[in-house]
């Protein structure tokens, strides 16, 4: 599981040009599913990116997570974050889930996150998407779970 993060000031996610998910202050979390990936990878992840400390405190230091700035989240599926594009110009995405096992982890994986008591918004899975990013610092980091 991989999760590409953003910090962010507000973002918002629309579908067909209807709002599906909105947030203020918190974090962005675009979600790629592995073929091996399985439920403790999520629950790994979702605890890691609750308690990660990306946030500013009054010296502007990193040392605040999502829990102590009481932020929020809007998770967006999005398996072109497995593209492998090392061959050629066109990436083959044959690491990512199939859409069945990978629907499943996505939703375990936010699922995860409000058990931390997140408040979290989402995207569709599996829809085109346009998401809109505040990005604030920019803070943007890549995790995995193997």
């Amino acid at each position: 599981m991989k999760a590409v993060i953003q910090r962010c000031t507000s973002a918002s996610v629309t579908v067909d040009g209807n709002a599906v998910g909105k947030i203020s202050n918190g974090l962005v979390i675009f979600l790629g599913v592995a073929q091996e990936d399985d439920e403790h990878g999520a629950r790994r992840l979702a605890e890691k990116i609750a308690k990660l400390r990306i946030f500013n405190d009054k010296d502007g230091k990193f040392n605040l997570s999502l829990l102590d700035v009481k932020g929020e989240a809007l998770v967006i599926s999005n398996f072109t974050i497995y593209g492998d594009a090392r061959k050629g110009n066109r990436p083959n995405f044959m690491a990512s889930a199939a859409p069945e096992p990978a629907n499943q982890l996505y939703e375990s994986f936010v699922r995860l996150l409000e058990q931390q008591d997140i408040t979290v918004a989402s995207g569709v899975f599996g829809a085109d998407m346009t998401v809109d990013v505040s990005n604030s610092g920019p803070v943007t980091l890549i995790l995995e779970m193997p």
